[in-house]
């Protein structure tokens, strides 16, 4: 095969590892209404299966952890707490709300991290990404029919953009770290910590896990998260930075569609309106963003 046409096949294999990965991604929120389990439950069971399976694919390649945990293990430490708290309330959201108000209210991220990067890495403010944080938060009050604590949109969008802001907070850390570590053992690790942090929980709901539930959050953690996590980190060998930034806001619309598919959950053309906002904005987002 020609060097050239080589090239674009293997750009095209990773367009679509990037864009089956990122399709997985959506789908985990659909796992918040098939288990019938507090979120703190399905998140103990995706991060166990997770580690298991990124044990074992760092145990095949050999991987050395020991210079990853002498140098970041406080923070790896710290950021599995976050990463915990984030799919926590991202179930919370899904859970109280639906599919699609959680997915687009966790969609905001990029809007904390727009803010947090300055603050915490000492860049400089960047006033038109400013602007479109808050054309995206106009985008998610659009979605909200009653702003009150006991409006059940009212409450996902809460949890939702709660689960973006920790999520934030972790992109930004995680950016710093995979400069220097491999991302798949940086994600072991927070993956392990918030695994053993939640562990606790299965001395009180041990009996309620069955085959079925089992299953499902094996899927769960092996597919929608190490899994995903994977083919994404791989198809980003030949897709730029940007395009794969660009197409993670996809994230709702694989997740909407699939929950309408596949649960039979439609929804509102108030949501629907709102959140061709927050994507527009997070789209612009990602291309002023330098690759």
């Amino acid at each position: 095969m020609p060097p050239r046409k080589h090239r674009i096949v293997k750009s095209k294999r990773g367009l679509i590892e990037v864009h089956s990965a990122v399709a997985l991604f959506g789908l985990a929120g659909l796992f918040g209404r098939w288990l019938p389990f507090s979120p703190l439950l399905i998140v103990l069971g995706r991060v166990t299966f997770a580690s298991l399976a990124l044990g074992v694919y760092l145990a095949v390649r050999r991987s050395d952890l020991r210079r990853l945990v002498r140098e970041s293990g406080f923070l790896l430490v710290v950021l599995g707490v976050v990463l915990a708290a984030h799919w926590a309330a991202f179930f919370e959201a899904v859970q109280v709300s639906s599919v699609a108000v959680g997915l687009l209210a966790y969609a905001c991220f990029p809007v904390f991290t727009v803010i947090l990067e300055p603050l915490l890495l000492a860049e400089r403010l960047d006033a038109a990404n400013l602007g479109l944080a808050g054309l995206c938060l106009a985008g998610v009050a659009f979605i909200v029919p009653r702003f009150k604590p006991s409006d059940l949109v009212f409450r996902g969008v809460l949890w939702g953009l709660l689960s973006g802001l920790a999520f934030a907070f972790l992109a930004v850390y995680n950016r710093r770290l995979s400069q220097r570590h491999s991302a798949p053992a940086v994600a072991f690790v927070e993956d392990l910590t918030a695994a053993v942090l939640l562990s606790p929980i299965l001395f009180f709901r041990a009996a309620a896990l069955d085959g079925r539930s089992l299953g499902l959050l094996a899927a769960l953690g092996i597919f929608c998260t190490a899994g995903a996590h994977t083919l994404f980190i791989h198809g980003m060998r030949t897709v730029k930075a940007q395009t794969a930034s660009i197409i993670s806001s996809l994230e709702p619309v694989y997740g909407i569609a699939l929950a309408f598919w596949l649960l039979g959950d439609q929804p509102t053309p108030r949501t629907l309106a709102g959140g061709a906002v927050i994507l527009g904005a997070v789209a612009a987002i990602s291309l002023r963003k330098k690759p």
